[in-house]
């Protein structure tokens, strides 16, 4: 469908991107194309080439730090090493799984799995407090759940029984490679099966986790020792930090905390061993021979409709380029990221945040003493643009030994990682971090450190081009930079102060204000037909809201250009937003994806603003038509 026989006020999407969702092909090993994907595939493509000219010799680079990644990622090109070890390097690992008998005998090794990722019933980690965001804490949590969501579980619905009989197929091959007899290994699959059934009944859905700042439930060490006994959760903190162990910790998901009794019991504690057990073998499949690392890939690839596993040079880098993110993302940005684009698009950051200051003076619904807490917030938003300027000591200690097997590498690197993490608790929050590389194709705002982050990878076309007019710009990556400065005021977001603490900086009748029309964007896509599903629109308001702020304060800027071209702007809003996906792959989205989808995203957002309908003559008589009383604009 081309631009001439679909119209534009009819389907923005479609009419800008119908003759390529005609002819673009999925790769193989992927779950998607266009928009990101097709970005993230460049970089990828440019530095596969690079890291193999590395592992040759042929370029150096001055990032010391990257030497480690170049040893990984020939460890993961050593097939002939790992196919003849075969699953023999994690068997003593697994062994120490399957000694555990007793709930005694996990406490006393408990400290040693945790370090060593090998799941608990609870799970455990340090992040910075949401009240006190200069300080970290311990949080826990339930376990994971083989299935996306809890929905999944229900009976009624086919895909979750179609998946787990996946995943026990699988489950059962890997099984096989281990030293269980037959019997063993057909009792530790029903075990891990039942056990997870257990879980999935107690844990959070994705629409609970989607309100993160609900998480925060402070209690006391002794209140959750009580719920989580005979396991010693008191032992554990002793084990891991002596006598500056916490009194106090926060829990993320109460229900499951509250709930864990049983979980222990005479007839449980087997039970869970052999969950454990068969979820550590399953994670360990990719650090051993093609084999297992092909098998393990067997229920991700069903869940997200991808054919093909990546060619090896292709899995060393992502290995490689994901265990050291920040040298690699250093790397990428010094070499490939220009400094006249990284001033203009800073210049252009400042000027959405003066512009978003405007529209929250100008705003109707909010009270003076709120508007002057806002415009706070709002200066003091810190920008990231590109990568790094340097790379944190902490990458020089990734180290591992030469003759170390792939398997024994990712152990050794996991281990200091998560020490690393444990040991923050004593530590005061590193403001200065990076939580994306430079090379990775995305941006995020940080509620807790009230920063937005753009990635070197991301500032290329179609988001952004200094060969791009302004109008294009601002419907590509400025919009996005706008987006991800409304989520310091979405429905999570609005939550926390200019210093990225949990705090309550609006008056009672704003915040019930701000509600109502968070209820509007609720409804405006809840229920929307997608796919043979429905947009469930709580689990996706607070990405909605961003676009929503995004458009908005990037329209405001338009109006003030010489010459500007909204329906320049409007199309490459949608050309940013193009997306061709496997089916698994867009009904796992629909289900526990926090986005809305991507031709949602391109053809709801415009409706919403005056500047659509005179871009382009839209009247009621057209399809991406809503009347003036149902448009939202909250920002």
């Amino acid at each position: 469908m081309s631009e001439e026989n679909i119209r534009i006020q009819d389907d923005l999407y479609e009419a800008v991107n119908g003759e390529w969702l005609k002819t673009a092909v999925i790769p193989d090993d992927r779950p998607t194309t266009g928009g990101f994907s097709d970005l993230d595939q460049d970089v990828e493509k440019i530095m596969m080439a690079d890291f193999a000219a590395f592992a040759k010799g042929e370029k150096t680079t001055d990032i010391p730090e990257m030497k480690y990644a170049i040893s990984l990622y020939k460890k993961v090109l050593d097939t002939e090493r790992r196919n003849r070890e075969g699953i023999t390097p994690a068997l003593g690992f697994l062994e120490k799984i399957k000694s555990v008998k007793t709930p005694e005998d996990l406490n006393d090794i408990a400290a040693y799995f945790t370090v060593n990722d090998i799941n608990l019933p609870i799970q455990l980690s340090v992040q910075p407090d949401m009240e006190n965001a200069e300080k970290h804490s311990v949080i826990v949590l339930g376990p994971d759940i083989i299935l996306p969501d809890t929905t999944y579980y229900a009976d009624d619905n086919p895909a979750g029984k179609q998946l787990l009989a996946v995943y026990s197929d699988m489950a059962a091959k890997v099984l096989s490679f281990t030293q269980l007899s037959g019997g063993e290994q057909k009792k530790y699959l029903e075990d891990t099966l039942a056990f997870d059934a257990l879980v999935a009944a107690k844990v959070k859905s994705q629409v609970e986790w989607s309100e993160y700042y609900k998480c925060h439930n402070p209690m006391s060490v002794d209140e959750v020792a009580s719920y989580v006994a005979p396991f010693d959760i008191k032992k554990l903190l002793a084990d891991l930090y002596g006598d500056k162990a916490p009194d106090t910790i926060i829990v993320y998901d109460p229900k499951a905390i509250k709930e864990m009794s049983g979980y222990y019991s005479a007839e449980n504690f087997e039970m869970y061993i052999h969950w454990a057990y068969v979820k550590a073998l399953i994670g360990s499949t990719a650090c051993l021979s093609e084999e297992l690392a092909s098998l393990g890939r067997t229920y991700r690839k069903v869940l997200t409709g991808v054919a093909a596993d990546p060619a090896i040079e292709k899995q060393a880098y992502r290995v490689a380029s994901m265990t050291y993110s920040e040298p690699v993302g250093v790397y990428y940005g010094r070499t490939y990221f220009g400094e006249e684009a990284k001033k203009d698009v800073v210049d252009m950051v400042k000027k959405i945040i003066e512009t978003y200051k405007l529209r929250v003076r100008k705003n109707t619904f909010l009270a003076q003493s709120t508007k002057e807490e806002a415009v706070k917030k709002l200066s003091a938003i810190e920008i990231k643009m590109g990568y790094p300027d340097s790379v944190k000591e902490f990458w020089s200690t990734l180290v591992f030994d030469e003759g170390d097997s792939y398997f024994e590498a990712m152990q050794k690197l996991s281990a200091i990682r998560n020490k690393e993490g444990i040991s923050r608790l004593l530590k005061p929050v590193d403001r200065t971090e990076w939580v994306m590389p430079g090379h990775m194709v995305n941006a995020c705002y940080n509620p807790s450190s009230n920063d937005i982050t753009f990635p070197a990878a991301i500032l290329q076309k179609p988001f952004y081009s200094l060969k791009q007019s302004v109008s294009e710009n601002l419907g590509g990556i400025g919009a996005v930079i706008g987006h991800e400065i409304s989520h310091a005021f979405d429905n999570n977001g609005a939550n926390f102060d200019e210093h990225g603490n949990l705090k309550n900086w609006w008056t009672e009748e704003d915040f019930a204000a701000f509600k109502e029309l968070t209820k509007g964007m609720i409804e405006q896509f809840d229920g929307i037909e997608f796919h043979g599903g429905k947009v469930n629109g709580e689990l996706v308001v607070s990405e909605n809201i961003a676009d929503n702020g995004g458009m908005g304060v990037t329209l405001e800027i338009m109006h003030t250009l010489e010459k500007p071209d909204f329906q320049a702007y409007f199309k490459n809003w949608a050309r940013v937003w193009c997306m061709k996906a496997k089916e698994e792959y867009i009904q796992l989205l629909l289900a526990s994806d926090v986005h809305s989808p991507a031709v949602l995203r391109a053809n709801m957002s415009p409706r919403n603003f005056s500047e659509w309908y005179d871009a382009f003559d839209v009247t009621k008589n057209d399809k991406m038509y809503i009347a003036p009383e149902k448009r939202i604009s909250i920002w």
